[in-house]
């Protein structure tokens, strides 16, 4: 992508709660609204410029309030107001079939977001290794507090080709992870990565899901991956070979490939809708 097709813009779905957007893609394309994990928005910026890329599509990333240093209001405390904003976002500017692609703790709120919206705004979901659910007998590993490295030692199917060395890391870069980790424990540290409720809600989502998963995860179990699946009337699951938590980072082209398939029949699947109509 070229700097002329990215795009950044703050939005307000309440006053004191500033979204800050990075777009990718024509102004004019469907939306897909990419959600970040833990690590931040730059561990998604390549699946956004995929959808742009592939299906001219205006993939949006935010960055969660809170993370690399932008403003989170003192009550604004759980994963449900990170999906309650974005919707909230998202009806205000009359979006509609809108893709929905949520990695680790923002396929949380991806999902979060399918049960509140009830079909009205989005369209279809994609869950990229996402934490959210109590599967039982297939804990979420505790990561907080724990270093860069240790935490891609367990993300990572091949942790010494992907994990950051930290001798490489500035004092403000390592200031700016731990102050993201804070933020982390904040929306999602009681109970840790999971709202118990959720996983029985996930029945009253009617809108297709896809559920990718790094067969290599050992923070979120493929085990707990095929749970969540299962848990939507439309789920269907795909595991990711030679793969951790990020997917879509250690194998794109797998990732990528999984992910077109589901574009491209939704896109099928509208067409008939609006031939039938």
């Amino acid at each position: 992508m070229t700097d002329a097709e990215t795009r950044t813009r703050t939005v307000h779905p309440r006053p004191d709660v500033p979204l800050h957007l990075t777009e990718t893609g024509p102004a004019d394309g469907r939306l897909a609204l990419v959600l970040h994990g833990g690590g931040g928005p730059a561990t998604v910026q390549g699946i956004a410029a995929h959808l742009a890329d592939r299906h001219g599509m205006r993939a949006v990333v935010p960055t969660h309030p809170g993370w690399n240093g932008t403003e989170r209001p003192g009550w604004f405390t759980g994963v449900d107001d990170l999906a309650i904003a974005y919707l909230h976002w998202l009806r205000d500017e009359g979006h509609r079939d809108v893709l929905v692609v949520g990695s680790s703790l923002g396929g949380w709120t991806a999902a979060e977001m399918a049960f509140r919206d009830d079909g009205a705004v989005i369209g279809s979901l994609v869950l990229v290794n996402a934490a959210g659910v109590e599967v039982p007998g297939e804990p979420i590993r505790e990561i907080l507090g724990l270093r860069p490295d240790e935490i891609a030692a367990y993300s990572f199917h091949d942790p010494a080709r992907f994990a950051v060395d930290p001798a490489t890391l500035t004092e403000d870069r390592i200031a700016l992870q731990r102050a993201n980790m804070a933020t982390l424990r904040v929306l999602a540290g009681d109970p840790y990565m999971h709202d118990p409720k959720l996983l029985n809600r996930l029945g009253r989502v009617r809108i297709p899901v896809l559920v990718l998963w790094g067969e290599s995860d050992r923070i979120v179990t493929p085990a707990y991956g095929r749970a969540f699946a299962g848990a939507f009337p439309r789920g269907s699951f795909e595991l990711i070979a030679e793969a951790g938590h990020l997917p879509h980072i250690e194998r794109p082209g797998a990732t990528f490939a999984a992910l077109d398939a589901h574009v491209e029949a939704r896109a099928a699947d509208g067409g008939e809708l609006a031939r039938r109509a």
